[in-house]
């Protein structure tokens, strides 16, 4: 059993991480957030301490490690806003821990190569969540791709639309420098997911990029992606409208859709059975998909003009 602690408990994401935890047979022996609504701990943590300031957090953190291997923490599992991650990894790394942070690992390029030196130095490991790349369809569309023809380019449409409220746009979440904003927040998994099936990119074009949605083109070692991504439920075409669905997640590899609606439910569980066999995804493994989405929110949108995803015109 692996002693685990958890910043960011009273966030959305977290109780996936908890649930992993306790799947995995190891334990939660201290939790952070700045709000105290987690009431989530309970079900399976009772007896786990709770801070709601980093500083004593941090410095239980130290304590635990004095007292020796028994009582110290494994891992530090950041399920906190985007801007924090640098931070805490830092945190864990510290205290002689090794990290399990949420996409996206970080928000800018050069913040990998710095936490890539902390590795060095500390003999601890940063991993993240690429839960994507553990799916089921995903899987299988990376064989298909694989054992097809190699110089094949394929035509991908991306679509991502998960509603949110007004209290989006005031939370973290809408702030730039907190988020990355939308192709960062909501998209960084799915060009990750792309590139690792069909290459690095060589060239990108924004269409669009607003606060609610953004979209663009994709040029990839072997594929050609229009993308599109959304808060707004504005967008939702009518037919999930009608559904009295919030979400709808779409990709067409040469026209034919991918299904991959389902199969979500235990991957961060998958994730951390990886982490804990030796195989989680690593710093250099997320790069690729960091350098794209900060390009993203860097460019000057083009406008409707080229090969554009046709939710942008509509």
């Amino acid at each position: 059993m692996k002693n685990f602690a958890l910043t960011g408990a009273a966030g959305y994401i977290a109780p996936r991480h908890m649930r992993a935890i306790k799947e995995t047979g190891n334990n939660l022996v201290a939790a952070l957030d700045v709000n105290d609504s987690v009431g989530i701990i309970d079900s399976s943590f009772p007896e786990a301490d709770f801070f709601t300031e980093p500083e004593r957090f941090d410095r239980h953190l130290d304590k635990l490690r004095r007292k020796g291997d028994r009582f110290k923490i494994n891992y530090l599992s950041i399920c906190t806003p985007n801007y924090l991650h640098d931070a805490h990894i830092r945190m864990a790394l510290r205290n002689e821990a090794h990290a399990i942070c949420e996409k996206p690992i970080v928000l800018n390029p050069w913040n990998v190569d710095a936490l890539q030196e902390i590795e060095k130095e500390t003999g601890k490991n940063i991993f993240t969540i690429l839960q994507l790349r553990l799916h089921p369809s995903i899987i299988a569309l990376k064989k298909r791709i694989a054992n097809g023809p190699k110089d094949k380019i394929y035509d991908i449409d991306l679509t991502y639309i998960t509603s949110r409220g007004k209290w989006y746009f005031r939370s973290w979440k809408g702030n730039t420098e907190k988020s990355g904003t939308i192709g960062t927040n909501i998209g960084v998994h799915f060009f990750d997911m792309l590139t690792w099936i069909f290459g690095k990119p060589t060239n990108s074009t924004v269409h669009v990029y607003k606060t609610d949605h953004a979209g663009g083109f994709l040029q990839l070692e072997n594929a050609r992606v229009r993308w599109f991504l959304s808060v707004n439920g504005n967008h939702l075409p009518s037919t999930i409208k009608e559904k009295g669905q919030a979400t709808f997640r779409s990709i067409t590899v040469d026209g034919k859709e991918i299904e991959f609606s389902g199969g979500f439910t235990d991957l961060h569980t998958r994730s951390y059975e990886e982490i804990l066999n030796g195989n989680g995804f690593s710093l250099e493994e997320a790069r690729q998909s960091i350098v794209i989405v900060h390009n993203l929110r860097h460019a000057q949108p083009a406008g409707l003009t080229g090969d554009y995803h046709p939710f942008l015109k509509a």
